[in-house]
């Protein structure tokens, strides 16, 4: 299969992209750790499961200018319930997000290739309802990226960029790690731009769509994090790959942790407490601790808008410091 000279450049500066091991390492632990609780309790991993793809629903949409709240998004997705002042997009927004999700979970268990079709099926899901015409279907026209400098992709050349997507999230002919891989097909989707409209949501969807069919759990890109995904995104179009992996990584590591704190026996080290507590128990202020979070420097989550981490996470980066 030849490749276009666009994809060939991409790849060129996608060479250098190196996710932050010590980021990736702490990832991969947790990913070894989750693995070893095997077997999963299955009723808290199915009330888990869905109060993740909730959240999911809710920020992925959120990002997109959907305003239902967290709540109204609950409400709609497992009470079937209409919220009064809210247009029907808005609720065929979320009830396509979660389908879509669930599409990809029947993807993954059929262990096969990648397909355009089921990129494309991706978004028909995601504007079903919504835009019919152009539900599944490639752009006519020239479009951009709101408050981006990046040009996308020309409409004549579309399919066949689409179509080098798809060969390199099948081969990996870069031999990426899948933290990676999940990055550059999020980047290359947006970078694109192959749809009229729902560009946005179909990448966060294929972006897990490669986690999860390597074994990995999905990522959230939360509502609360709209300006540093963009900016990173943004760095991303002009070269600097490893500034998007390692945001996607942090995200990742969020949702092992809720994953992990959920499903393990809890003890003093690994329960996941707030930083403003864990900072009377240190000499570290609640703010210092914050920053470290939001630079991925500890391992964090937030819960309820707010950063938690464990005792555990907390001594291991002491100790850095005192080594460094």
């Amino acid at each position: 299969m030849a490749l276009t000279d666009t994809f060939i450049n991409t790849f060129i500066f996608l060479f250098c992209m190196i996710i932050s091991q010590k980021i990736f390492q702490r990832v991969m632990e947790r990913k070894k750790y989750l693995d070893s609780l095997r077997p999963l309790d299955s009723l808290q991993l199915k009330k888990l499961k869905e109060d993740f793809l909730i959240e999911y629903v809710y920020d992925s949409t959120s990002i997109e200018g959907n305003t239902l709240t967290l709540n109204e998004t609950r409400l709609v997705l497992q009470e079937g319930v209409t919220i009064g002042g809210k247009s029907l997009g808005e609720h065929l927004d979320v009830t396509n997000q979660k389908e879509a999700m669930e599409w990809i979970e029947g993807f993954v268990k059929e262990k096969r290739e990648l397909k355009e079709a089921d990129m494309l099926a991706l978004h028909r899901i995601t504007l079903k309802g919504i835009s019919d015409y152009w539900a599944g279907r490639y752009k006519t026209s020239q479009n951009r990226i709101l408050g981006s400098r990046l040009k996308t992709t020309p409409p004549h050349k579309v399919e066949s960029e689409m179509g080098n997507l798809v060969y390199a999230l099948n081969k990996n002919p870069e031999g990426y790690n899948p933290v990676e891989l999940a990055a550059f097909a999020h980047h290359e989707l947006v970078r694109i731009h192959p749809f009229a409209d729902g560009n946005g949501r179909v990448a966060r969807l294929l972006c897990n769509l490669v986690l999860m069919r390597h074994g990995f759990l999905p990522v959230i890109v939360r509502k609360a994090d709209r300006k540093k995904y963009f900016a990173c995104l943004e760095k991303a179009h002009f070269g600097n790959m490893k500034a998007f992996a390692d945001f996607l990584a942090l995200r990742l590591e969020e949702s092992l942790m809720l994953y992990i704190n959920a499903l393990s026996k809890t003890t003093r080290k690994n329960e996941l407490l707030p930083l403003s507590v864990l900072a009377k128990e240190t000499r570290f202020s609640q703010e210092y601790l914050s920053l470290l979070a939001r630079r991925g420097m500890i391992s964090a989550t937030k819960l309820n808008n707010v950063w938690h981490t464990t005792r555990e996470d907390l001594e291991k980066y002491v100790a850095r410091a005192r080594k460094a």
